[in-house]
């Protein structure tokens, strides 16, 4: 791909946009507060690096969050880690995202919740605050306390924000899962955190089939002797509800605490909020601590100012609770918009489901993955052709690198006139180090920009930050969204692994970033999963933006194999529908690697497959094949994945071929 063609602007900012839009209120709010003046948004940028606290108590100050005893400083301790968050603050993040309950926005929709087992749910902001009341009366009556860790194996809908709302009201900390995970897999997570509660479907419903699974859930409630209480979600309305005396159904808990206000205790601005996981490939996840403050007012500059999302908007982004997504999807209350929830098969009953939902709930803002988007480009899919996108603005997209070809497919039969919005961070940030903003336009295979108040550079291997090529994505300062700790870590040590060994003092994100001549930002993959033969590094995205553009490949997979010293490459290629990987085509595949990638990164190998084996949040699982290929004994944790059979099939042709041996 040539470099014109890389930076083609693809969409360009309305003059609506560039004046009415929350980032552009933002941005004159700061000039009369006599920040600035600020020419365009990189330098906007550039001031809330370099301004880094006038600029956080400024996202507080503009985007209504509050309080109940303010902070003694923006930021205390500066290091990294360790960095100190508005020192001195007492709040409650429930308080913060059911604020629309409080006032003109109380009756009106706040979430509306699709399901395949289930009919559409509608619940307005002070139906929402009512029952958070009540389910936070019933967790109190059962013992439940502040710090105490509630567990939930939750589908993506109203009584998994209803739940999250509850824990975090009383200053419990929530975790979640999603039920098609693994008893092994749950345990893994919620073993770790000891939960005093648990709050679990009795089955759930995708691709239009249901799957029961009652006493699976029971016999997870007997490997968790923590637990004090469980709640039963009847998500399959047929089936009785998960047995046990500890257990309560839905309906009674809540009609239980009927009557019963929120409490929004207040706690500290390190007090945990959420726990997420890594996940969990190569071992047990490791259980990620996030703060209140910090995880509240990132999320706030997300969707407030990048994402432009404000009362009234409705907001759909498709995800799993087992998903940091999902997280970042709760926090979209707090803008007063509705919240759709989707639980099920994106593609059931056919692949224009999620787009005939976005047209029929006048979605403003629709949030999916690249792995979607690219699935809908090669089903040649038109909503923009049939279906009412009047309503939409934004596309959101995460998960994986969003390839040049399906911004072609976004602005051609997609959705032609909304901001694509490709977002990458993490859930170590639960958030985004780039992404969006409505004040820059959209050019082709690239991330917009830097966020705001994110000192995100590409370093090279000896830590110098490169004005051009790609290198380690790296954060120099420090962000609030950062986990306060890890669990069960008290000395920090595996936090300080994680992201501060590479670069003492710098967070090292584990991907590969290049940014462009005019502030946009290109992710080339892992960097744990570097192909290095002769070597040349280049991260395994660059592949998959030559393979998986050719009609004839479904899907794809490329490791590196250690070899005499060297790395040889490895292309596991899953063939479209109806085709064969045959010679013809490897050639293919080949002379598009040596044009468009790097003549070093031919692979060696290209081997038809059936499948690739992916993370549950689709993330595909290249760590884990590349130990395969590699001869590691260690084993991988087959419940961490979606679809560990893959794995096994990968194993046994890789075998059949004699890369493996018996």
């Amino acid at each position: 791909m040539s470099e014109k063609q890389q930076t083609t602007v693809v969409w360009e900012p309305t003059d609506q946009a560039l004046e009415r839009s929350r980032m552009a209120g933002f941005k004159s709010w700061l000039e009369k507060q006599g920040h600035g003046p600020f020419e365009d948004y990189h330098a906007l940028h550039r001031w809330s690096v370099n301004q880094l606290e006038t600029f956080w108590q400024s996202v507080w100050d503009y985007c209504g969050l509050t309080c109940d005893t303010p902070a003694e400083t923006v930021l205390g301790n500066r290091s990294m880690p360790g960095a100190q968050w508005f020192p001195g603050m007492r709040l409650n993040f429930a308080a913060n995202l059911l604020t629309p309950a409080e006032g003109d926005q109380a009756n009106s929709e706040a979430v509306v919740a699709y399901c395949e087992t289930r009919p559409v749910l509608r619940k307005t902001y002070a139906e929402l605050k009512a029952d958070t009341g009540a389910l936070e009366a019933f967790l109190r009556s059962r013992g439940v306390q502040q710090g105490d860790r509630v567990a939930g194996v939750v589908t993506n809908g109203y009584e998994a924000l209803v739940a999250m709302l509850a824990t975090t009201s009383l200053g419990a900390v929530w975790s979640s899962a999603s039920p098609d995970f693994g008893i092994g897999a749950i345990n893994d997570r919620f073993g770790q955190i000891e939960p005093a509660a648990l709050i679990v479907v009795n089955g759930y419903g995708y691709g239009g089939k249901t799957f029961a699974r009652q006493e699976e859930f029971a016999g997870l409630v007997r490997q968790l002797p923590s637990l004090k209480t469980v709640v039963s979600i009847a998500q399959l309305p047929d089936e009785p509800p998960v047995s046990g005396d500890r257990v309560t159904t839905w309906d009674d808990a809540l009609a239980f605490g009927a009557g019963t206000p929120p409490s929004f205790t207040p706690v500290g601005p390190d007090h945990p909020v959420y726990i997420l996981y890594s996940s969990g490939t190569t071992g047990k996840p490791k259980c990620i601590v996030h703060g209140t403050a910090g995880l509240l007012v990132n999320h706030a500059k997300e969707l407030m100012l990048h994402g432009d999302v404000g009362p009234r908007d409705r907001f759909l982004y498709f995800t799993t609770c087992g998903w940091m997504m999902w997280n970042w999807q709760a926090s979209a209350l707090m803008t007063g918009a509705a919240v759709i929830t989707v639980d099920g098969s994106p593609g059931y009953p056919d692949l224009n489901f999620l787009w005939d939902t976005v047209a029929a709930e006048k979605v403003t803002h629709f949030g999916t993955s690249a792995r979607f988007i690219a699935g809908c480009r090669k089903a040649d899919l038109r909503p923009a052709r049939s279906l009412d996108q009047s309503h939409l603005r934004v596309v959101f997209s995460t998960g994986s690198p969003l390839l040049p070809e399906d911004y072609d497919w976004i602005y051609g039969d997609g959705a032609p006139q909304v901001l694509l919005g490709s977002i990458a961070g993490g859930t170590d940030i639960c958030g985004c180090f780039v992404g969006c903003t409505p004040l820059l336009p959209v050019r082709r295979g690239e991330i917009q920009c830097r966020l705001l108040g994110v000192d995100v550079q590409a370093y090279s291997e000896d830590g110098q930050p490169l004005a051009r090529g790609r290198g380690e994505l790296v954060c120099r300062q420090p962000l609030p969204s950062m986990p306060v700790r890890f669990w069960n870590d008290p000395d920090g040590e595996r936090y300080r692994e994680a992201y501060f060994s590479t670069f003492p003092g710098v967070w090292a994100h584990g991907d590969f970033i290049e940014f462009t001549e005019h502030g946009g930002a290109i992710i080339h993959g892992r960097s744990d999963a570097t192909l290095n033969p002769g070597g040349v590094r280049i991260g395994t995205a660059e592949i998959y933006r030559q393979v998986e553009t050719v009609a004839e490949v479904k899907d794809s997979l490329v490791v590196g194999r250690q070899i005499d010293g060297d790395v040889e490459v490895v292309l596991l290629v899953v063939p479209a529908d109806g085709q064969t990987l045959t010679d013809d085509l490897a050639q293919q595949l080949r002379q598009r690697i040596r044009q468009g990638a790097s003549p070093r990164h031919v692979p060696k190998h290209i081997i038809e497959v059936p499948d690739i084996p992916y993370t549950r949040s689709g993330k595909k699982v290249e760590l884990a094949v590349a130990r395969l290929i590699n001869g590691s004994s260690k084993a991988d944790n087959r419940d961490a994945l979606g679809n560990p059979e893959a794995l096994d099939r990968i194993r046994d042709k890789l075998t059949e071929i004699g890369l493996l041996s018996e």
